[in-house]
C-alpha cells in the first residue's frame, strides 16, 4: 500500500548506459523523476511476480517511454503468463512506438543482457515469484609480457581483451587465454521480495556486494502473520544475509503498519551488522574491489 512518503516496489540498476528496472509498482516514474533520472535508458524490466504493488506502475511507465521517443525494443522478463498480463494492462496504452519483447521464466534460469549476467530463481510466496541476482563479470588483466612473448600483433590486442579469438591471414588463431589473467571479482546485487526464507535465496545471494530483501515486519509478534502471507521478518532477512556472507543488506517492502523501520534496526544488527533500512530514493555506487 503506498503511503504519503512511501512509494511501491521498484529498483533501478545502472551500468554502462544500460539500465535495468526490477518491478514497477505504482509511483515508480514519480520516484525516478524525483531522483532526476530518465526512464529512457531502461532496456530491460524484470518482474518478480504479478501482484499489483509490483506491476501496477507499468502502463504509465511505458507511456512515458513512448513520449520520450524511444524506438529501441524493450525486453520484459518474468514468470510464465507475463505476456498475457502485460497485454491486459496495455489496453490503456495501446499504441507504443517501440516493440515489447517477452521472456517467460519456467524454473531457475540464467541469461546475459548488455554486459549484465542475470540469474532468476524461484522463491516461496503464495503465487509464483522470482528473485534475481544481477552480476557484472570482470575479465582478468591483460598480460603485456605474454602478448609480446607469443609475438601476437598489437592490432589484435584489443579484440583479445574483449574475449574474442582472432585468426590472422596465415590461419594462426590467437585466443584470449593466451594473454588474459584469471577472471577478477566483479559486482553482484541480489534482490528478493515477497517470500519466506529459503536455502535457495542464501545460495543465490552468496557473496553479494548488496542484498536487497523484504522485511515486511519488525515486530516479533507478527511472525505468524508473516508465515500465513508468505512474507518475512527483519530478523529472518538478517539471518539469510549472515549465512550468505553478503557485504550489506537493505531491508525493503515494509508493511503499511510499520511506520518507523529504524525502530527495529538495532536488534536486527545484532544478527547481521551490515543491515540498513531501505527508503525511497536510497542509492549506492558499487565499484570493483580495488577501486
Amino acid at each position: 500500500m503506498p503511503l504519503p512518503y512511501r512509494w511501491l516496489t521498484s529498483l533501478l540498476l545502472r551500468f554502462n548506459g544500460n539500465n535495468i528496472l526490477i518491478d514497477c509498482g505504482e509511483g515508480t516514474q514519480v520516484a525516478l523523476k524525483k531522483k532526476g533520472w530518465s526512464p529512457k535508458p531502461v532496456g530491460l524490466i524484470l518482474f518478480t511476480h504479478f501482484h499489483a504493488d509490483h506491476i501496477s506502475g507499468l502502463p504509465g511507465f511505458l507511456l512515458t517511454l513512448g513520449n520520450a521517443e524511444r524506438t529501441e525494443p524493450l525486453l520484459l522478463v518474468g514468470p510464465k503468463g507475463l505476456e498475457r498480463v502485460v497485454k491486459s494492462l496495455l489496453v490503456i496504452a495501446p499504441e507504443l512506438p517501440f516493440e515489447i519483447k517477452y521472456m517467460e521464466l519456467e524454473g531457475d534460469s540464467e541469461f546475459s543482457w548488455e554486459g549484465y549476467r542475470i540469474k532468476a530463481f524461484r522463491v516461496n510466496h503464495n503465487i509464483v515469484c522470482y528473485g534475481y541476482s544481477v552480476m557484472i563479470d570482470r575479465a582478468g588483466k591483460f598480460d603485456l609480457e605474454r602478448a609480446k612473448a607469443e609475438n601476437i600483433p598489437v592490432k589484435y590486442w584489443s579484440r583479445l581483451q574483449k574475449g574474442e579469438s582472432v585468426e590472422d591471414e596465415n590461419g594462426k588463431v590467437y585466443s584470449p587465454e593466451m594473454v588474459m589473467g584469471e577472471a577478477r571479482r566483479g559486482i553482484k546485487v541480489t534482490y528478493t521480495t515477497d517470500t519466506r526464507p529459503t536455502d535457495s535465496i542464501v545460495e543465490n545471494a552468496a557473496g553479494s556486494d548488496l542484498f536487497i530483501c523484504e522485511g515486511m515486519y519488525g515486530e516479533k509478534e507478527k511472525l505468524s502473520k508473516a508465515k500465513e502471507h508468505k512474507h518475512m521478518m527483519f530478523g529472518e532477512a538478517a539471518e539469510m544475509a549472515k549465512r550468505a556472507g553478503v557485504k550489506e543488506l537493505w531491508l525493503t517492502h515494509y508493511s503499511p503498519s510499520l511506520v518507523n523501520p529504524k525502530e527495529f534496526l538495532e536488534e536486527t544488527r545484532k544478527i547481521f551488522a551490515g543491515t540498513r533500512t531501505g527508503k525511497d530514493g536510497k542509492t549506492v555506487e558499487l565499484n570493483y574491489e580495488e577501486q
